[in-house]
């Protein structure tokens, strides 16, 4: 297999175009933009209750917009039945993990796998998923609310792979696990990226390694996108180093320059 990763095209694969979605009389997004190509790994920044998840949930069907327009691989998917959104190719990997506890891992795989009939193609993603995280092998016939939490999230990923989506939505990842399962897990989501093609929409707090693992982002904040780029220039920039990777600024005798506000330029 090529080392090279598959060029990124120019058209989106998901288009979002002024979305608003609520929780009762609580506006959680306000009027969010944003696009992700095809063959890229896109990601949105934001601290918690910014409204990343939210953005997700409306993407994937499981709440309706009360504003505003999706669209997926050219065709509207604006508040479609979540079922029909993941039969046309889109997987979400829900914060929290969210894998079926009583049930195996073998099973749990070929419940990711539901929509397909092609069984020699279903077995040969088993055995690719195995290959990125080989403990779900050796585990295979255990009961997946009996893994770790790292475990769980490998599953959750490898289950979202198993549909053979166009696009993968992942929530939050590195939520409660260690440092040293968060970078192994963030490697293997960039393998799944460039060896796959498989295009990734990746929400995250752990802003450096999203930025890293990412070719573009979103900054969002109370609901909104305040600023894009792509994340070399993203990782640049002076409020992103401060708010978001701990990067102080610092005056010339050492000693911090306070700001009052983020100026997102």
């Amino acid at each position: 297999m090529s080392t090279q990763p598959p060029p990124i095209s120019d058209q989106p694969v998901l288009k979002l175009l002024n979305v608003e979605s609520a929780y009762g009389p609580i506006k959680a997004i306000r009027g969010v933009s944003l696009q992700v190509r095809r063959g890229e790994i896109a990601t949105v920044l934001g601290s918690n209750g910014a409204g990343k998840t939210t953005i997700l949930k409306t993407i994937s069907g499981i709440i309706d917009p009360r504003k505003g327009s999706v669209e997926f691989k050219g065709e509207d998917i604006t508040a479609k039945d979540p079922a029909y959104i993941v039969q046309e190719g889109l997987s979400h990997v829900p914060e929290g993990r969210e894998v079926f506890p009583l049930l195996s891992v073998r099973d749990n795989l070929l419940m990711g796998a539901y929509t397909r009939s092609d069984r020699d193609g279903v077995a040969k993603d088993i055995e690719t998923v195995y290959g990125y995280f080989p403990i779900l092998k050796e585990r295979a016939s255990q009961d997946a609310g009996l893994l770790s939490g790292g475990q769980q999230q490998m599953l959750a990923i490898s289950r979202a792979l198993m549909a053979d989506p166009d696009l993968i939505l992942l929530d939050e990842p590195s939520l409660g696990l260690s440092p040293k399962l968060t970078k192994e897990i963030f490697e293997i989501v960039v393998r799944i990226n460039r060896e796959r093609g498989t295009t990734i929409l990746l929400v995250e707090q752990n802003a450096n390694m999203a930025l890293n693992a990412s070719d573009y982002g979103y900054v969002l904040e109370n609901g909104r996108i305040v600023m894009e780029d792509t994340c070399a220039h993203l990782r640049e920039k002076d409020d992103i180093k401060e708010f978001y990777l701990g990067m102080k600024e610092t005056g010339v005798r050492g000693e911090r320059r306070w700001k009052k506000k983020k100026t997102w330029r």
